[in-house]
């Protein structure tokens, strides 16, 4: 093993200096990043899901309760709803962007 690494760093061909492209590391490491963050991104679709759904259980609970207020609990259950649904859609832009734009752009900053 310690042989490999000495011929590797003695190399004639280079003059006996190794030259690495970073170049190549930098769009590993970008793109990388792009695969997690956009994984962290989609993964946000969850909380809303969970939250819309616990809004709908009590809000069919207090109607089961009091049939009377089922106007009122069910426009703002409603748009609870709509703005909990917000994040999601964030969360799945961002994602979406991570994909396709993203890695993109900073390839054009590496070249």
């Amino acid at each position: 093993m310690q042989r490999k690494v000495k011929e590797i760093f003695n190399n004639s061909k280079n003059g006996g200096k190794i030259y690495m492209d970073f170049t190549v590391l930098a769009k590993g490491i970008a793109l990388a990043g792009c695969g997690i963050g956009a994984g962290c991104a989609l993964i946000a679709g969850i909380g809303p899901g969970i939250g819309e759904g616990n809004a709908v259980s009590k809000a069919l609970e207090a109607i089961g309760r009091q049939p009377e207020c089922k106007g009122d609990v069910t426009s703002t259950m409603l748009l609870g709803c709509a703005i909990a649904e917000t994040t999601g859609i964030y969360g799945f832009v961002t994602g979406l962007l991570l994909i396709f734009v993203a890695p993109g752009t900073f390839m054009n900053y590496l070249k």
